[in-house]
């Protein structure tokens, strides 16, 4: 994968997890059209479990991210492998 690609990869995973950690519990995410316009919606979404659970998948969105970045570093940092 080309090191262009691979950052790109690397940031969308960044920004999603902290999306996803950060918005449930903003004023965002209790005022949308969607909560407001069909209760049941609000009262699911509206749950501190369901909330932690999108937290949840933020965080496994951040770890990724970050072990892509090592796995990047530790690719670049290695001496190539003389082709036989």
């Amino acid at each position: 994968m080309a090191v262009v690609a691979r950052v790109i990869f690397i940031a969308y995973f960044l920004e999603v997890g902290v999306l996803l950690t950060l918005a449930p519990w903003s004023a965002l995410w209790d005022r949308n059209y969607f909560m407001i316009q069909w209760p049941v919606v609000a009262s699911v979404a509206g749950s501190d479990y369901v909330r932690g659970a999108v937290s949840g998948l933020g965080v496994v969105n951040l770890v990724a991210g970050c072990a892509e970045v090592i796995g990047l570093f530790r690719r670049r940092n290695t001496p190539s492998q003389p082709v036989v």
